[in-house]
């Protein structure tokens, strides 16, 4: 007789419903079966179907004809909380994903970014971008290159829900992204809230580690009201979200030269490239590396909920070609 795990087979059931709850239309068990199989578990067809049915019953998702399945709200939510602490790393794991994906070339201005997503209500988006551009005309965001989507439209591989505009941003990923396409290894270390002193970067008020964090976290930094974008806009006094990188000494050079090709190309956000072994902005780093501080993607978001605009924020959320983006000045 075989005895199952509940605790692997509850993993294999959020491993499905986290696939239907990244499909853009309804998913069915076989196409579940093939992307289970990528990740390195094996279903058969069967199984998927048996789980799916399972689920159906437990309201986390439901069949749409023959179509396939759809998550549910209470299947989000399902997601979004259950076995936390198969969840720590996540965020660590998701920057060197997206890091792989990006094919950006600064040299022609092709090629795919890391992108951040807002959800606006439609009636206060209008304030809330007059709002943000401040804190792009500041040099306060990676790029000022965006995407916008209308309700039913689709930002990479999030549809805009009823109701909301979606905006989206460059995120600071894709200098990592570059970087690593030009043979620069990046060691992500920390997102944290930087702190500007006269329009200068002074140092980093709060960190939170990467590998071990199951939220990101400028989301959590959001959520908790500790940037102060409009401050640092205003007077050059303020927090803004920022990440700390590291990469090996002998790739100074190198980088060097590929951030300024990327702010060539209209990719910027990069505070500070430190001396080797040096820290950068109060931050102590190893023998022989550098850290490099990048700001956050998401400050003209928050310079929006300081005014009084909040938003649903999904950093690193999705991949998007760099052509199909246009200037926030356009908008």
């Amino acid at each position: 007789m075989v005895v199952l795990d509940p605790r692997e087979v509850e993993r294999k059931v959020l491993a499905i419903l986290r696939i239907v709850a990244a499909a853009p239309e309804p998913v069915g068990a076989r196409r579940i079966a093939a992307i289970l199989a990528e990740q390195g578990i094996f279903l058969t067809e069967r199984a998927v179907r048996y789980h799916l049915q399972l689920m159906d019953e437990r309201g986390l998702t439901e069949q749409v004809g023959r179509e396939g399945r759809v998550i549910t709200d209470r299947g989000r939510a399902e997601a979004a909380s259950a076995l936390v602490a198969d969840k720590v790393g996540y965020v660590i794991g998701r920057i060197n994903q997206l890091a792989f994906q990006t094919t950006f070339d600064p040299a022609t201005g092709e090629g795919n970014v890391v992108m951040n997503t807002a959800l606006f209500r439609q009636e206060s988006f209008p304030e809330a971008l007059e709002a943000m551009r401040p804190a792009f005309r500041a040099g306060f965001a990676t790029s000022d290159r965006v995407a916008l989507g209308s309700p039913g439209q689709r930002l990479g591989t999030i549809t805009v829900p009823t109701g909301m505009v979606g905006f989206s941003t460059v995120c600071s990923v894709t200098v990592n992204g570059v970087l690593l396409k030009a043979g620069i290894p990046m060691d992500s270390r920390f997102g944290g809230i930087l702190e500007l002193a006269g329009h200068r970067a002074l140092r980093f008020v709060e960190l939170i580690h990467y590998s071990g964090s199951s939220l990101d976290p400028s989301e959590a930094f959001l959520r908790a009201r500790m940037t102060d974008v409009l401050g640092a806009v205003r007077d050059g006094y303020g927090r803004l979200l920022a990440n700390f990188r590291e990469l090996p000494a002998m790739c100074r050079p190198l980088a060097m030269e590929t951030i300024a090709a990327l702010q060539t190309a209209g990719i910027g956000g990069v505070v500070e490239l430190g001396e080797i072994s040096e820290p950068v902005c109060q931050v102590p780093v190893d023998v022989n590396v550098c850290g490099l501080v990048l700001l956050g993607g998401l400050n003209p978001v928050a310079a929006a909920a300081e005014a009084g605009h909040p938003a649903e924020y999904r950093a690193m959320s999705t991949i998007m070609p760099w052509s199909s983006l246009r200037s926030v000045w356009e908008l």
